[in-house]
C-alpha cells in the first residue's frame, strides 16, 4: 500500500512555484552580477569584447562557399538579428563606446556587428577556419595574441571582435554559445585570459 504523502496536493503545488521562482531569481541575479562584472571591466579598458557571431542556424559553411558573397553562406535569423541589436543596445545603454569594432570577413560576423554597431573593420585574422582540421591557423592566431596584447596596454579603451566559435576556442580555449561575448585581456607574451562572460539577451 502506498503510503499518504505528507504534503496534500496544493502545498506541493505551491512548493514547487517557490523553488521555481527561487530558481529563477538565483538565475537573475548570477545575470545581473556577469553583467555588472563585463561592465566594469569595459569601463576600465585594456580589454576586448570578442564575440561569437549572432545565431546563424546549421554549422559549418554549404558547399559551395564564396567568401564575399552572403548568399552562398550560412546568415543570421531573425532571432541572431534581434540577439545583435541587443548588444549594440547593451552597450548604449551604458554608454559604453568601443575604440574599434573589428570583425571576420564572413557575412554573419559582418552583420552581427553591423547590427550591434554599425559598419565594422573586417580583419582576416579573425575568419573562420577553413578546410579540415578546424583549427585556426598559426599565423592568424599570433596575429590576434599580438593585437590583444596591445589593447591589453590601452587602459581607457576597449575594442570589440566578431568572430567564430572555433577561433575563439583557439584563442582562449573555452567554448562560447551563439552571440556570447568573451570579455578578454593579454599579457605581453600573449597570454590569454578570460575575465568574464557576457551573454545578452535577444
Amino acid at each position: 500500500m502506498a503510503m499518504p504523502s505528507s504534503l496534500p496536493p496544493e502545498p506541493r503545488i505551491a512548493r514547487r512555484a517557490v523553488l521555481g521562482a527561487g530558481l529563477a531569481f538565483a538565475s537573475l541575479r548570477s545575470w545581473a552580477a556577469q553583467d555588472s562584472n563585463a561592465e566594469a571591466l569595459l569601463r576600465k579598458g585594456g580589454v576586448v569584447a570578442a564575440f561569437r557571431h549572432a545565431l546563424a542556424p546549421g554549422t559549418f559553411d554549404p558547399p559551395g562557399f564564396r567568401l564575399g558573397d552572403c548568399s552562398t553562406q550560412r546568415n543570421l535569423n531573425d532571432e541572431g538579428r534581434a540577439q545583435a541589436r541587443s548588444v549594440g543596445a547593451w552597450f548604449q545603454q551604458r554608454q559604453l563606446q568601443p575604440g574599434k569594432v573589428l570583425s571576420s570577413p564572413w557575412c554573419r560576423c559582418v552583420d552581427s556587428a553591423t547590427l550591434a554597431f554599425g559598419t565594422p573593420q573586417v580583419w582576416a585574422a579573425l575568419g573562420s577556419p577553413r578546410g579540415s582540421p578546424e583549427t585556426t591557423g598559426a599565423a592568424h592566431l599570433r596575429e590576434l595574441r599580438t593585437a590583444l596584447a596591445t589593447a591589453s596596454s590601452q587602459p581607457g579603451r576597449f575594442e570589440v571582435w566578431f568572430t567564430h566559435m572555433f577561433v575563439l576556442s583557439d584563442l582562449a580555449n573555452t567554448n562560447t554559445s551563439s552571440g556570447e561575448g568573451l570579455i578578454l585581456r593579454a599579457d605581453r607574451s600573449g597570454n590569454v585570459e578570460v575575465l568574464a562572460r557576457l551573454a545578452i539577451p535577444a
